[in-house]
């Protein structure tokens, strides 16, 4: 099992840059692939980044392609959100999540239901 947790939210002017981390207990860290999620006020969760276990494949939402970077050291347990270019709109809480599945599994799911392991979430604010 995997327990995320989550560090590095704060307050960011618009257009400005924040990194995210998640650092992840469990020695098994590395055999799963790691996603990040966000959710603002009144809305769903919604699928941001992921990553493979081996972090050879990522996968991004269109609306952050080109201006997040998702990354992982496995030999820290870790995985990191480069965010550039924010907008007021991306203000939420984002979330850390492992997938249910792990190695040899590759795949990076989008589904909030396809992750098994949860962090508690970082409060990210873009001021306009």
């Amino acid at each position: 099992q995997v327990q995320p947790v989550e560090s590095g939210g704060g307050l960011v002017q618009a257009g400005g840059s924040l990194r995210l981390s998640c650092a992840a207990s469990g020695r098994t860290f590395s055999s799963y692939a790691m996603a990040w999620f966000r959710q603002a006020p009144g809305k769903e969760r919604e699928f941001v980044a992921g990553i493979s276990w081996s972090g050879g494949n990522t996968y991004y939402a269109d609306s952050v392609k080109g201006r997040f970077t998702i990354s992982r050291d496995n030999a820290k347990n870790t995985v990191y959100l480069q965010m550039n270019s924010l907008n007021a709109e991306e203000t939420a809480v984002y979330y850390c999540a492992a997938d249910r599945l792990s190695f040899p599994f590759t795949r990076i799911a989008t589904m909030v239901a396809e992750y098994a392991y949860w962090g508690q979430g970082t409060q990210v604010t873009v001021s306009s």
